[in-house]
């Protein structure tokens, strides 16, 4: 029993096999768009960002200026709306290559 056990040959785990270019859920295209995403969505962060008023009972009209309103979130929305596109791409799109 314990000479079929010694005898017996496990079975390669799957992450120590290469993988083929075909069987990556990611291509380097895939990780290029989504790290611009990730700078859309923290520029938009920056953009929004920013300090209010140092007197406790005063009012800065800065921060309704429009850098915070309009263009910061929409940053942000466009680098996660991108993102969602980056991670769905196909690995084999050939969208940016030149032919």
């Amino acid at each position: 029993m314990a000479s079929k056990l010694q005898e017996s040959k496990k079975p390669e785990p799957m992450s120590l096999r290469k993988t083929q270019g075909k069987e990556r859920p990611f291509s380097r295209l895939n990780f290029w768009m989504m790290g611009g995403c990730l700078v859309l969505i923290l520029l938009g962060y920056l953009f929004m960002s920013g300090g209010g008023s140092t007197e406790p009972d005063g009012f800065n009209p800065e921060i309704f200026s429009t850098r915070r309103i309009v263009v910061g979130p929409l940053l942000s929305f466009l680098g996660f709306l991108l993102m969602a596109f980056a991670i769905i791409c196909p690995p084999d799109w050939k969208g940016f290559k030149k032919s």
